[in-house]
Parts: structure tokens; sequence; C-alpha cells
């Protein structure tokens, strides 16, 4: 399977268009996770994996190759990092986690504990408030 990037055709269109080869990237399975894990600065390899239980290391690798390909992450000498085109997807995501909590506040019966009132593009939660679990 070959990265997605904006012009060529991806899984589910031929347009190019940059919106669908975004959407083919991030709903790659531990894409997000991965991205959500290097948020708060360079990652080693090893930390990833023990950060995201049930990621293989070929999986790992995978995904660390698209997402340098696509130049969302950099490797380092200090582990793989977001570059700023990849920290700016997490602003980015912020609308998206603005309507994921009214989406669940419809839902009746939601239990509360279920969501984060901070979501990856928010800076006021201290990290380990903001950890995905």
């Amino acid at each position: 399977m070959s990265t997605p990037l904006p012009g060529r055709p991806v899984r589910g269109s031929t347009t190019g268009r940059p919106i669908m080869a975004a959407m083919d990237l991030l709903g790659r399975r531990w894409s997000l996770r991965l991205i959500w894990e290097l948020r708060d600065g360079p990652v080693g390899a090893r930390a990833l994996l023990t950060r995201c239980s049930g990621l293989s290391s070929s999986v790992l690798y995978q995904r660390l190759g698209e997402l340098g390909a696509s130049g969302l992450t950099a490797a380092t000498d200090a582990g793989y990092e977001l570059t700023p085109v990849g920290r700016g997807l997490g602003a980015a995501l912020g609308p998206l986690d603005e309507w994921a909590n009214a989406w669940a506040d419809s839902i009746d019966g939601q239990p509360s504990s279920v969501r984060s009132s901070a979501g990856p593009a928010s800076s006021s939660a201290p990290s380990s408030a903001r950890a995905v679990r």
C-alpha cells in the first residue's frame, strides 16, 4: 500500500483531493494514535511500542514510514517527532473534538467519563489529563 499524498488517487477516491489523501492516511490503524503520542515532543520507537499496547513493531515502522513520507513526522536523534505540518494537525483536529463532544452529549445515557474535556488541540489541560487510553 502506497503512502497517500495529495494529487494522487487514494483508497476511496481517484480525485487526488488533499482531504481524501488526509482521510486515507489518518484512517489507517494507529496513525492518529502515533500522532497523539508525538504531540509533546520526540519519542523513541521502543517508547511508542510501550505506549501503544497491541501495536506490533512492523506496523509501527510502516506507519512511521508513511507519516514521514507524508511530511507529518521526522526521525531525529531524540526519536520521532512531529514536523510543523504535523503539529498543525493537532489544531485542525480541535473542531472535530468539539463536534465529537457535542455528538456524545446528544446521545442519551452517554457517561461523561467516556470523553475528555480537553482534546488533542487543547493546551489548557496537563499532558497527563489528556492521555489516550
